[in-house]
């Protein structure tokens, strides 16, 4: 493909998209326009926007994020009333799904793409800190739960995490990157090899009939995989059977409206009954995972405007041969692809979901126009408006090099994803493995203050002024940093009450308020206690 047909090509999905935002605005114009006669076909239907049942929370998802909040929330303040609305007739079912998920326990020991190496050969170390630091305050959390008995730890286990690279480049790396990595007590314990025998002794699929060259490999033995489907439908449980706090499934969110008074309208369908009905709320949380930004955008607060969605789709290779599955126990991280998106870090992975272990590789990106795995393939057209086109349009002639990869990736045969395993797995067999579907994600879109926009990688909490209403966007590392992400929320929604919050934020959290990274004697013990109280040690 030349030049001159990739800018055809962009300009041929660049007017697509115009089109296609355009007939969206025009959508929005006509359904404001219909405001009148939408609220008497509701008054008649026995619903009104302006009488209903008042609640001091809203939670829309059943996911994670909406748990960990809901959670949060009922151990801060139990006479809080809380409603939870769940599109999906199980919690869980999409990103937190443990299936769905591309990968499991994150905290900054192995992933290679939270350690970028600079043109002068140093390692930027201070992402996968901060991530391993975000990572224990979901531990402390977890392991405050199983002592009052809200939780089990059965949905944690214990298992190395483990870096691996080939060629003397890359191994000047990984060596580089170690001993940054060394100097923080987050990451005391921290193991590296360059001896291949030693290397094979910890992973010997992956070592197995290989001729590679110089190799390294880094190991934490304290690594964790964790069933974010399981610790979330428990949370999501112990939620329901509270006091003051109603979980409804199969409910969909459609719509919201602020009035004067600062109580929001939520506009939710019962999709079982078939009926709709107003709740209204003090504050709104949207944690919908890909389903965020369209929810954001109807919520026509100004700090949405200039917010887009760039979704990619996800498989696993997952192996049906359990003599293999039972031969490898550790998560394995190597380097991506060039231009290949963070998400798509290869890992050789060993799981335990549904009380079986697995063994997956992965992931292998791909693109769909959904935000959702059970979404609509127009979700991307339909999030798209004024206020967004033209950092969706900006962002994307900026990355067609991401796009060409994505379509390349969904286009690869069994026979070829089996072929890229070999480099981690150099015995693989095609009949060992089948595809399984991964979840959605949908990466942030935002204007870049100049007149364009950009993609940003990671997750965004996205507050209102009057901090009534948030929503996170984003993915990954997401779930494993859902505690860190929810704390900065309710910094940022109720400053007001942070302070009379903050004896039982510490009972719950023993490091709240310091840095793990600058006390080691305090990142130690808290290490053992939740290691204890988690059955991780």
């Amino acid at each position: 493909m030349g030049a001159s047909d990739v800018l055809s090509d962009a300009g041929v999905l660049g007017e697509q998209l115009f089109q296609a935002a355009r007939a969206n605005a025009a959508r929005i114009t006509t359904e404001t326009r219909m405001c009148t006669s939408r609220r008497r076909s509701l008054t008649n239907r026995g619903v009104e926007w302006a009488v209903s049942e008042l609640t001091d929370v809203v939670l829309v998802g059943a996911g994670v994020m909406c748990a960990t909040l809901g959670t949060l929330l009922r151990k801060l303040d139990p006479t809080l009333t809380i409603q939870v609305f769940e599109r999906l007739d199980r919690a869980a079912a999409e990103s937190s799904d443990a299936w769905n998920n591309a990968g499991t326990g994150h905290s900054g020991f192995c992933e290679l793409n939270y350690t970028p190496a600079a043109v002068d050969g140093s390692v930027d170390v201070g992402k996968a800190i901060r991530i391993a630091e975000e990572f224990s305050v979901s531990r402390q959390f977890w392991a405050s739960l199983v002592g009052s008995g809200d939780l089990t730890p059965d949905f944690v286990r214990p298992i190395p995490h483990m870096s691996f690279v080939w060629g003397a480049d890359n191994v000047d790396f990984l060596q580089t990157r170690y001993a940054e990595l060394a100097e923080s007590p987050l990451f005391h314990g921290m193991q590296i090899s360059t001896e291949a025998t030693e290397i094979a002794d910890w992973i010997p699929l992956v070592m197995e009939g290989a001729d590679r060259g110089p190799v390294a490999a880094t190991r934490m033995d304290i690594g964790n995989d964790v069933n974010f489907g399981q610790l979330t439908r428990t949370l999501i449980s112990g939620l329901a059977k509270s006091e003051g706090v109603a979980v409804h499934l199969a409910h969909e969110v459609v719509d919201f409206r602020h009035k004067a008074d600062g109580i929001w309208r939520i506009k939710v369908r019962d999709l079982e009954r078939d009926r709709e009905r107003i709740v209204r709320a003090r504050f709104v949380f949207i944690g919908a995972g890909g389903g965020s930004l369209p929810l954001l955008e109807r919520s026509g607060i100004p700090e949405s405007r200039g917010y887009g969605g760039f979704p990619v789709s996800g498989q696993w290779l997952r192996c049906t041969n359990r003599q293999v599955i039972e031969r490898h126990a550790a998560k394995v991280y190597g380097k991506a692809a060039v231009g290949a998106p963070p998400m798509s870090v290869p890992h050789l992975d060993t799981r335990r979901i549904d009380g079986r272990r697995e063994l997956l590789f992965g992931p292998y990106a791909g693109f769909s126009t959904k935000f959702l795995k059970r979404g609509s393939w127009s979700d991307l057209f339909r999030s798209l408006d004024f206020d967004n086109i033209v950092p969706m349009l900006s962002a994307g002639a900026h990355n067609l090099d991401l796009t060409r990869y994505l379509v390349g990736q969904a286009m690869l045969s069994p026979e070829e994803r089996v072929a890229i395993l070999r480099a981690y797995y150099p015995a693989a067999r095609d009949e060992d493995w089948e595809v399984e579907i991964a979840g959605q994600r949908v990466q942030i879109i935002k204007s870049d203050g100049r007149g364009g926009g950009v993609l940003q990688f990671g997750t965004e909490v996205v507050t209102g002024a009057n901090g009534t209403m948030a929503a996170l966007l984003g993915a990954s590392p997401g779930a494993s940093t859902a505690v860190a992400i929810m704390l900065d929320l309710l910094a940022r929604c109720f400053p007001e009450r942070m302070e009379a919050w903050r004896p039982r934020l510490s009972a719950l959290i023993p490091s709240y308020g310091h840095r793990l990274r600058d006390e080691p004697e305090l990142c130690e013990a808290i290490r053992r206690q939740t290691g204890e109280a988690l059955q991780t040690t």
